[in-house]
């Protein structure tokens, strides 16, 4: 397993979640292909959008419904600042993960986190669990308290 996953693994531990990280063999780069690898909708996909500030310069993290899309204007509203493309350097230094593979919860630190309402109208959603193969399962209310993140509407 490795440090990424196992990061996923012991957060999700640590809370007292017994949420399975699965690898899943076609992998989950994308929202469409994590949906077809574990057999529910798009919007079942709790996709970890990352953006950088462009003052604070730290990433923050919009936690959205696979088929939806983050508004750039409402979410720099949100943040309290504009908010620009991370770079991959910048997203593993701060998340501690690989884009394609970013969780929602495991960080090294702390980060500003929002989370997409719709996926509260689901009773299990899946994100990803440290790498592009690796996802798990979780109640949208325990990803809500687990991340951090603030329900808001960001989304175009």
């Amino acid at each position: 397993m490795s440090k990424s996953v196992k990061r996923v693994t012991d957060a999700l531990l640590a809370a007292g979640v017994g949420a399975e990280v699965v690898e899943m063999a076609e992998g989950t780069r994308t929202a469409e292909d994590a949906a077809c690898a574990v057999g529910c909708g798009v919007d079942q996909i709790a996709k970890s959008i990352i953006f950088r500030a462009e003052t604070s310069k730290r990433v923050v993290l919009f936690i959205t419904a696979g088929g939806n899309r983050v508004d750039p204007a409402k979410a720099s509203a949100l943040a309290g600042e504009v908010l620009g493309k991370a770079d991959a350097d910048l997203i593993r230094a701060q998340t501690g993960f690989a884009i394609g593979g970013v969780a929602p919860l495991g960080h090294p630190g702390p980060i500003r986190a929002w989370f997409d309402p719709r996926l509260l109208d689901f009773d299990l959603v899946y994100a990803a669990a440290g790498s592009p193969r690796h996802i798990f399962g979780i109640r949208p209310d325990l990803l809500v308290r687990l991340s951090g993140a603030m329900p808001a509407d960001f989304t175009a």
